[in-house]
This record gives C-alpha cells, structure tokens and sequence, in this order.
C-alpha cells in the first residue's frame, strides 16, 4: 500500500445520515500529510450541513455536482451568501461560521480542503448549548424562558429543510469568495490538455491555499518535475493514471489512481503523473501556497551547460541526448512513447 495515497470514496464516513455524508482524508488516514486535509461532503435535496466554523484552517471548495447556498458571516460584521454551482468554487476564512444548503433537484457533492492535517470545527448547536439560557437571554435581550426549547443533545452535521429554500435577492451578485473555476478560459492550454488555476493571481481572496483543475489528454503526461515550498494535493475526479513519487531516500513510489482516490507530494519531492487508457483524466489539484510554482525537468536540462550534465550523468557529451532549449517549463507534455508497462 503506497504512503502517499488514500480513498476519500471507500475510506471511512466521519459523518453519515439519511440526508448525507461526509468523508475525510486526514492526518489519521494518510500520515504523510502535513498542512492539508480533504473532505466530501454530500447532500441530499433539501439537505442541509449545520452552520459551524473551522478553527485555525482556511477553506476552499469545488461543488462536483449539483447547486448549493453558501451564507456565512466573517470577522468585521462581513455577511455574504451566494449560489455556488457545478464547476464553481467558494472560500471560507478560518474562524468564519458558514452553511452549506442544497438548493437544487438533486444531490450535491462537494470536495473541500483545508489548510490543516488534522481538521477541527465548533457547530452553531453546540456552541449555543454550551451556554445556559440565562447567558442566551442576556445576549438577545430576552427571557431565559425563551430558550427552553432548545434541546441540548449534540449536533447533526446534516440536518433536513423544512419547506422550500430560502435565497436571498443579493446571492446572484459577484462576491469575492465565489470563483468561477470551469467559467474560465484555461490559462495553460496545450493540445494535450490544460489547467484551469484557481490561485491568487485569478482569486484575490486566496491567502494559503489554490488549486488547479488538470485535464491530461490520452496523448499528454504531467512532466515529472517538483514544486519547491509547496506541497500538493490531489483528489481524481475523472479517469484513471499512474503516478510515481521519488523519496529522499532514492525509493520510487509507483500506484494507480482512480475517481475518489486522494495522493499527497511533500514539498519538493520530483513526481509526475500519466494517463492510463483512452480516456482524459482530470485531477483537482490542492496546494498550500496561494501561487504554487514548480521545477521542471524539461527546463532543468536547459540550466546547465553539456559539459555539466555530462559530467553529472558519467557519459561523453556526444552521447548525451539533444535537449530541447527549454526558457519556459511546459505543465503538460505530449507523450510520443508507448506507456511503460506495470511493473
């Protein structure tokens, strides 16, 4: 079983009802982790997941399928809510209390990270519970008796609307923590694929987190390369590909990857991911830099001169092979070579 690599779909639910789920792939789960978790939350129609916050860890946020609301209310009296669809992604503050509604006629998926290995939330319910009803009154102005309807029982992450949604008039206007992801004209487009970047650059409200939905094409491959302070990420979304990671230690990671299934590359670990069969994969890709940046090894064989890689490879220069000049790294490069067989 690789170190690297976990199920977000197969592993164990933190959380399950008739009106959801939610998964998680931490610190527990995959230890290799370190200042990133995932998580899936999925939502039947009218469901909703409770209001809560998250302590000490950004969140951002890909809807995969269906339409939700999000409302939430951040430091400095910052109201919002916003309709996030399929395709879109949201951002909430650490610390700031949020809710996630299904609003449309099926179920919602939704693939979250968090800038944390080991993630933690208080919830509205229990947050309120801790507080007798004298301390309830005073707050709101009104008589302890007020909240003897209150139960104290502890939360439900996923709790049933009762009646129709409620959205409000100002939830189809811009808001800073809404991005259009699959709206965008990719960035990085090759014929071989393309990365759509969800980063500071594009989303001014990103602090210590982004993410890049990759597209390969049967005819590309992710060329192998490193991101030098960043760590990576990635749940699959669609398709199947082969990955290989190299360790400090000289030992190569090779496994496969498939829908659902979560990897992590500690900062600066050389990797690179290829497709397996016909079909297009496509990755969601986390980091925990609001700009990720990368090393290639197309452009690296352009940064010394023959004489130096000859040198380091223990060949003659003439026998070295003619490296393309290469000033600006490709993300994606066409793949003219049969797959290499599994070992």
């Amino acid at each position: 079983m690789s170190a690297h690599v976990a199920s977000l779909l197969q592993g164990s639910r933190i959380f399950e009802n008739e009106y959801g789920s939610i998964s998680q792939v931490d610190k527990g789960s995959l230890p290799i982790l370190s200042g990133l978790s995932i998580k899936r939350i999925s939502l039947g129609p009218g469901a909703i997941r409770e209001p809560q916050w998250n302590v000490d860890a950004n969140q951002i946020a890909y809807v995969t399928a269906g339409t939700v609301l999000v409302s939430m209310l951040g430091t400095g009296d910052e109201f919002a809510a916003f309709v996030v669809r399929t395709g879109q992604m949201y951002h909430v503050e650490s610390g700031a209390i949020y809710h996630i509604e299904n609003v449309g006629d099926g179920d919602a998926e939704i693939i979250a990270a968090l800038r944390t290995e080991r993630p933690t939330h208080f919830s509205l319910q229990n947050s309120f519970s801790a507080m007798t009803n004298v301390v309830l009154g005073n707050t709101y102005d009104l008589a302890a008796s007020a909240f003897d309807v209150f139960g104290r029982s502890d939360a439900s992450q996923i709790v049933p609307r009762a009646g129709d949604a409620h959205i409000p008039e100002t939830a189809g206007l811009p808001n800073a923590h809404l991005f259009d992801l699959e709206g965008q004209i990719a960035p990085l487009a090759y014929p071989f694929g393309h990365a759509k970047l969800a980063r500071k650059q594009y989303w001014a409200a990103l602090e210590d987190l982004s993410m890049y939905s990759l597209t390969i094409r049967e005819s590309g491959m992710r060329e192998p390369h490193w991101h030098p302070v960043t760590a990576e990420m990635g749940y699959v979304h669609r398709g199947r590909g082969r990955m290989t990671v190299l360790d400090p230690d000289g030992s190569l990671d090779t496994y496969l990857l498939e829908p659902g299934q979560v990897y992590f590359v500690p900062r600066a670990y050389p990797h690179h991911i290829e497709v397996l069969g016909d079909d297009d994969i496509n990755f969601l890709i986390f980091f925990d830099q609001p700009t990720p940046g990368d090393i290639g090894y197309r452009a690296t064989a352009s940064a010394f001169s023959r004489g130096v890689l000859a040198a380091a490879f223990g060949v003659r220069e003439q026998q070295l092979p003619q490296f393309p000049w290469t000033p600006i790294d490709p993300l994606i490069v066409s793949r003219n070579n049969p797959v290499d067989p599994p070992e």
